[in-house]
C-alpha cells in the first residue's frame, strides 16, 4: 500500500463520512455541500443544486470562520460537507478543515455517487408522478 493510501485510509478513520442520500438530508437541515471540483469537471459532469463552489487551493482560508476571507456560509459552525469527483480529495480537504476546527466530512464516492443518487431519486419522482396522473403503461384510465 502507498502512503498516500495509507494516508487516506488513516483520514477516513477519523471522518463520518456520509452517503449522497444523507448529504442531501443534511443539506435540508442546513449543512453546507462545498463542491471542490475543477471548472472543467464541473462542465463535463454537471453543477450541483445548492453547493457552495470553492476551489480546493483556496478552501480552507473559505471556511476557516477566524480567517478575514471567510465566506459566510462558514460562520455559524455548520456541518460542512466536502464533495470532489471520485471521494478521494475530499476526505483530505475534510481532514484538513477539521484540524482548523470547523465541523467537516465528505461524501462517499463523491460526485459519482452523488449523480448515481440524483439520477434514481429523480427516475423515481417521475415514475411515481406518471403512476399518479396515471400516464404510465398499465396505468388505469378511469
Amino acid at each position: 500500500m502507498s502512503t498516500i493510501e495509507m494516508h487516506l485510509e488513516e483520514v477516513r478513520s477519523q471522518l463520518d463520512r456520509v452517503t449522497a442520500a444523507e448529504a442531501r438530508a443534511a443539506m435540508s437541515a442546513g449543512a453546507v455541500l462545498v463542491d471542490t471540483r475543477t471548472e472543467t469537471q464541473r462542465a463535463r459532469y454537471g453543477e450541483v443544486p445548492g453547493a457552495l463552489v470553492i476551489n480546493r487551493t483556496i478552501l480552507e482560508w473559505r471556511l476557516d470562520p477566524t480567517s478575514a476571507n471567510a465566506v459566510q456560509e462558514a460562520l455559524g459552525d455548520p456541518l460542512v460537507i466536502v464533495l470532489c469527483q471520485e471521494g478521494y480529495s475530499s476526505s483530505l480537504a475534510a481532514a484538513s478543515l477539521r484540524s482548523l476546527g470547523v465541523n467537516a466530512t465528505d461524501v462517499v464516492g463523491g460526485f459519482d455517487a452523488w449523480h448515481v443518487g440524483w439520477d434514481a431519486e429523480i427516475e423515481g419522482a417521475q415514475a411515481d408522478l406518471l403512476q399518479r396522473s396515471g400516464l404510465m403503461a398499465g396505468a388505469s384510465h378511469h
